[in-house]
């Protein structure tokens, strides 16, 4: 049984169901309701530092591109590489030093000199100091992802059940046999907890402590544009501190991309400010100054809509992926922040290689459930 119905539970249920498992999905909402609904569709690895989430970035570019390849139109996989540029010579260095370490890792990275840079984006504005191009990099429509992940688990004989709130766990002694609903309960050999956001609290219904926290984010979306006006996922090289920070208060980065509908998509913030969905002027106001510091025409472009979302962030920021020893026959898929996208596909293919009891293709030990403090756990 997977609880959730966001990426990460679809990729999942898919491929569990792929595996030949039996699988039950419930949803408390609508597929694709949550976190899900309000991504950029990142699929990126030139965020990632050394470590195990560029591993986790690198083993899903992999699934995307080859177990998955055959079905990239349905979510509108678009490979169109991302630039990172920098401001100022200091940030340039940072950046360059950033990219040793990549390479060393797999990551295809090419050092772009600020004479070259308006060949990746005409637009771009001619003060950037310089930047780094990494053709990996790519992007999907969250939602579809979700939506046909789903269908194609379907097909395998998968059930979901939206609308159905989980409100506990079924248990034998300290062992998870299924879950309690709004509807009923359902028996389950195994339970995993994709439930973005708010996975903490269905952890908590087992009676574990998983911190995932909301980090909100905003992003504005221009009037239609005609098509490659920005050509790849352009971010300013300051993003990836930002998202290895810890600090609760709001950072704003610029990440600018086109759709092929045509729209540009300008974010990103992080602040810790809880579930409050209230909009903040100043985070719209930050996001879309520097985003015309990128590309100065932007100026002249009209901002049809904002929306925000809120990204399920672990304090150490790695996910949590594998199953709860504290409460056997739980698992969690879960706390991938705003990789979330981009990772699901690898997190999906490596949980139900676990569940079935093959050998991972990746080892699960650092993003293991039981690695957070325990003196809050007691069975329910």
């Amino acid at each position: 049984m997977v609880v959730g119905a966001g990426v990460v539970g679809a990729a999942s249920a898919y491929f569990a169901a792929l595996a030949g498992l039996r699988v039950v999905v419930v949803e408390r909402g609508a597929i694709a309701g949550g976190t899900s609904s309000a991504g950029e569709g990142n699929v990126l690895v030139s965020d990632k530092q050394a470590g195990p989430e560029l591993d986790l970035a690198l083993y899903s570019q992999r699934v995307w591109r080859e177990d998955l390849a055959e079905h990239g139109d349905l979510w509108e996989f678009e490979a169109k590489g991302g630039l990172v540029v920098a401001a100022s010579e200091q940030s340039r260095a940072a950046l360059r030093e950033l990219t040793v370490h990549q390479r060393r890792c797999g990551v295809e990275v090419r050092d772009v000199p600020r004479a070259e840079l308006r060949d990746y984006e005409p637009h771009l504005s001619p003060r950037l100091a310089g930047g780094a191009y990494y053709p990996q990099d790519a992007q999907v429509q969250p939602m579809l992802v979700a939506a046909h992940l789903l269908g194609l688990a379907r097909e395998r004989g998968t059930r979901v059940r939206t609308h159905t709130e989980v409100t506990g766990f079924l248990r034998d002694g300290p062992r998870v046999t299924g879950v309690r609903t709004s509807t009923g309960d359902i028996p389950a050999s195994a339970v995993l907890n994709a439930a973005g956001t708010w996975a903490g609290d269905i952890a908590g219904l087992a009676g574990v402590r998983v911190p995932v926290l909301p980090r909100r984010g905003f992003v504005l979306v221009t009037q239609p544009m005609p098509p490659r006006t920005i050509r790849h996922k352009v971010y300013a090289a300051e993003y990836v501190a930002d998202v290895g920070s810890s600090d609760a208060a709001l950072q704003t980065s610029p990440v600018v991309e086109g759709t092929v509908g045509g729209t540009i998509l300008i974010g990103a913030s992080r602040e810790r400010v809880g579930l409050d969905r209230t909009m903040s002027v100043t985070a719209v106001g930050s996001l879309a100054a520097k985003a015309i510091a990128l590309f100065p025409m932007l100026r002249q472009i009209r901002v049809m809509r904002t929306y925000l979302g809120f990204r399920p962030y672990c304090p150490d920021h790695l996910p949590v992926i594998g199953p709860d020893t504290r409460a056997p026959g739980l698992w969690h898929a879960c706390g991938h922040e705003g990789a979330g996208i981009g990772l699901s596909v690898g997190t999906g293919k490596l949980i139900a290689q676990a569940l079935v009891g093959e050998r991972t293709d990746l080892n699960l030990t650092p993003f293991a459930p039981d690695r957070f403090a325990q003196d809050e756990e007691v069975f329910a």
